[in-house]
């Protein structure tokens, strides 16, 4: 029987997606991690720039001599010890069902294409890359898009979910990545139209690689190329509901294979948004059509993954809040399918833009996607994370303070810097014994001069 989602009869109200980040925002999840909007945002004293923007000028404090000062300072560099202060957001610990999380530093899922055996088992460089962002400081650490078949590979080179040398390869990862304090999540993926691309060890960068080179025949919800792509096959109603299958069973692995966490990708114009997508899904069955068909793919995947993943596991869902084409999909549409996310189990949107259709303007700036992770978290009242062009300690703080979202994504940043969180703690004012150094780190924690 074809399920109807009466929940989209409420239709969110339409919003530009702008804020003033100087506003009062709803605070911080509380336990449960659901959003309490009872509660005021985070006092953590104000930034003296934020303060010199307010009121012109630096509050005037006591003026040290040279001497005091060069004291001051000599004394801190040889002890390396700070004042303990209450902690800023970025490092106000969260909760997501049964995992506690140290902060609201994350990694985000990238794809580094880096399996070059073409077997989708993650390799010594995976296990440096993630083990490394863990000790680094990171509270969440979230694996590269991962294929729930050889099919949903966006590239030869992309990490697997589907049989049990991948399950065990990556279970000495995720091993790791918790002892070294941060919570491990798999995002479960199928590339759709976008699969079987390039990648740089091999060529055919967005461009499809041929069957005789270890390419194969993409696949989507309308036969419509993305680019200069192969076109794509349709998907048959049997295809679909092999690929839920395989969604369940990736699932069950990322559970076997020691995950605390699931994320599934419907996000950068792969499979599960490709069919949000009108301008993409030109479909006239139960799987297209209006935005309750549209989702429909979507909504029996995160059921089927909730299905088999410990009750206390978060479910999270990656999506592109825009697609910035005209007629295409965006917020409204996002805030709806949030909506009947949440009821069906989800505990967090994690909120990007774009990639689902190609030759589009994006207005790619510091903060550009901020406002939409605010958009989502305030109307759907559920937790989000922001990405996008956040480098920076008081810029991520401030986001998470504000309200605006209630975890931020560090990621190309990241890739220059394993251990961006460390800094970040040391930019923020934290002692050595606030941040989280791993201990045989901690002799050379910031503000040590020797």
């Amino acid at each position: 029987m074809v399920q109807e989602y009466s929940e989209l009869d409420d239709k969110a109200p339409r919003a530009d997606g702008r804020v003033n980040v100087d506003q009062a925002m709803p605070g911080p999840v509380s336990g449960s991690g659901r959003l309490d909007v009872s509660k005021p945002i985070w006092s953590s004293g104000s930034d003296s720039a934020d303060e010199k923007k307010k009121t012109g000028k630096a509050a005037k404090g006591i003026k040290l001599s040279k001497k005091a000062k060069r004291v001051k300072k000599a004394r801190k560099a040889k002890s390396g010890k700070r004042r303990e202060i209450a902690l800023p957001a970025l490092f106000q610990p969260m909760e997501l069902r049964d995992q506690h999380i140290r902060n609201r530093i994350w990694l985000p899922p990238m794809d580094t294409y880096s399996v070059l055996r073409h077997d989708g088992v993650p390799t010594n460089f995976h296990y440096q890359h993630y083990v490394s962002r863990a000790l680094g400081g990171f509270g969440v650490v979230i694996g590269e898009a991962t294929a729930v078949n050889p099919q949903g590979r966006i590239s030869p080179c992309d990490v697997g979910l589907w049989n049990d040398e991948q399950t065990r390869a990556w279970q000495g990862i995720v091993r790791d990545v918790k002892a070294a304090g941060a919570v491990p999540v798999v995002q479960l993926n199928h590339s759709g139209r976008k699969g079987s691309s390039g990648c740089s060890s091999m060529g055919y960068i967005n461009a499809t690689v041929p069957v005789a080179e270890g390419g194969w025949q993409p696949v989507g919800p309308s036969p419509i190329a993305y680019g200069k792509m192969a076109v794509p096959v349709q998907l048959s109603r049997a295809q679909i509901a092999s690929i839920v299958a395989d969604f369940r069973s990736a699932a069950a692995r990322a559970v076997q294979a020691g995950f605390l966490g699931v994320e599934l990708h419907a996000a950068h114009g792969y499979l599960l948004s490709q069919f949000l997508d009108p301008l993409i899904n030109r479909r006239n069955d139960e799987y297209g059509g209006d935005l309750s068909g549209r989702m429909r793919l979507l909504i029996q995947v995160t059921d089927a993954v909730r299905e088999v993943i410990p009750s206390g596991m978060p479910l999270l869902v990656r999506i592109s809040a825009t697609d910035w084409a005209t007629g295409g999909w965006g917020l409204d549409e996002t805030i709806r399918t949030a909506k009947v996310l949440k009821l069906h189990g989800v505990d967090l949107i994690d909120v990007s833009t774009g990639g689902l259709v190609p030759g589009v303007e994006i207005p790619a700036a510091p903060n550009y996607q901020v406002p939409f992770s605010y958009q989502v978290r305030s109307q759907v009242l559920i937790p989000t994370t922001a990405v996008g062009l956040i480098t920076k300690p008081r810029q991520a703080d401030r986001i998470v303070r504000k309200g605006l979202a209630d975890a931020v994504e560090i990621g190309r940043a990241s890739l220059r810097d394993p251990y961006w969180p460390l800094r970040a703690a040391y930019k923020l004012g934290l002692s050595a014994q606030q941040t989280p150094y791993p201990e045989p780190y901690r002799r050379g924690a910031y503000g040590i001069a020797r």
